[in-house]
């Protein structure tokens, strides 16, 4: 049992059934009244935002989540197969667990997969991934803006806007935050 007066953003906690991480939290003591936490916690299973308020020094339940860095290996039928490369057991994970995540997966890429008493939560990847350009548009003579872009196919099917200087079977780097061109690798 963890005190509320003790949460600390990064904390995973249990409630109503349910796993939270603390996102912020803050302590206030009112002129008039018992003190009290608030606290912003971010479901895991379901990713929804809540704020909740609790009275000082109440207790609530610590959740043990367990983070595993894992190797994606393919995709068959919507079903995402990952394997743990230092035991080999191997994590099947469906696209609507994974959502936008399963856009930027690629053979052979390392993950982080978080799990809690054997359930699958989530799975967390790197801010950026490097990928090769299997097609793109060859640049347009003299059109030389400085925010000019055109459209790239990178190897795992998804397209993105590349400057007009990267080339077909080049490695560029592009950011799983927003799925934009970061640099070239």
């Amino acid at each position: 049992m963890i005190n509320t007066n003790d949460l600390k953003v990064g904390m995973t906690i249990q409630m109503d059934g349910n796993i939270f991480t603390v996102l912020e939290t803050g302590h206030v003591k009112p002129g008039k009244g018992a003190a009290f936490v608030t606290a912003k916690l971010k479901n895991l299973r379901t990713g929804s935002i809540i704020e909740e308020r609790f009275n000082a020094g109440t207790k609530v339940q610590a959740a043990r989540i367990e983070k595993k860095d894992m190797q994606y290996l393919y995709e068959m039928g919507g079903t995402y197969y990952f394997m743990n490369m230092e035991t080999y057991d191997q994590v099947e994970l469906n696209k609507v667990t994974l959502g936008d995540d399963s856009k930027y997966l690629k053979e052979n890429l390392m993950v982080n997969i978080t799990f809690y008493e054997g359930e699958v939560l989530g799975l967390t990847l790197p801010d950026k991934i490097e990928y090769l350009i299997t097609s793109t548009e060859p640049a347009v003579k003299g059109n030389t803006t400085s925010s000019a872009m055109k459209d790239a196919t990178l190897e795992n099917g998804m397209i993105i806007k590349v400057p007009l200087f990267i080339n077909e079977n080049e490695t560029v780097v592009v950011s799983t935050k927003d799925g934009k061109y970061a640099s070239r690798a």
